[in-house]
């Protein structure tokens, strides 16, 4: 399943910028693959990244395969390999980034361990990529957070 974010909308029709959760998907396998590098693969193997599972070590060693394979042949360059301490923003923290309480709060948003503690995986690794981004995380907390989507989604 390719999870989607309302904020990103824009961007799944065409697949020019890299979504979340497929820059999770790379963290977790430890690829860097560069804009000019996503941008070079063709639209069917975009989509497949976006499909392709990555939650099992033999799934995550068929993406990597997969991906280091694709970007080598249309642009003559492996993606980059990330260190393994780059690979760990893959799996958020239990606790709320301290960081992350405050740059919400410069966005205008509360966000609380209660609030962090409601969410999967995919949406704190969202959360956390924007930190720096305080409008993109405005949008997010309200897209996360917003009543009528709590609401829908225990339904």
């Amino acid at each position: 399943m390719f999870r989607r974010f309302d904020f990103e909308e824009d961007i799944y029709c065409t697949l020019d910028c890299v979504p979340m959760t497929v820059r999770r998907k790379l963290d977790r396998i430890g690829l860097k693959v560069h804009l000019a590098q996503w941008q070079a693969l063709g639209q069917g193997e975009r989509l497949a990244v976006c499909h392709l599972p990555a939650d099992q070590p033999d799934e995550c060693d068929a993406l990597r395969t997969f991906i280091v394979e694709a970007v080598r042949r249309v642009s003559g360059a492996e993606p980059q390999r990330l260190a393994p301490d780059q690979r760990t923003a893959a799996e958020p923290p239990q606790a709320l980034p301290p960081a992350l309480v405050a740059e919400a709060a410069r966005a205008g948003a509360v966000l609380t361990q209660e609030m962090w503690d409601r969410l999967d995986g995919d949406e704190r690794y969202m959360l956390t990529r924007l930190e720096k981004r305080g409008g993109k995380l405005a949008i997010a907390l309200r897209e996360l957070f917003a009543p009528s989507k709590r609401a829908s989604a225990g339904k």
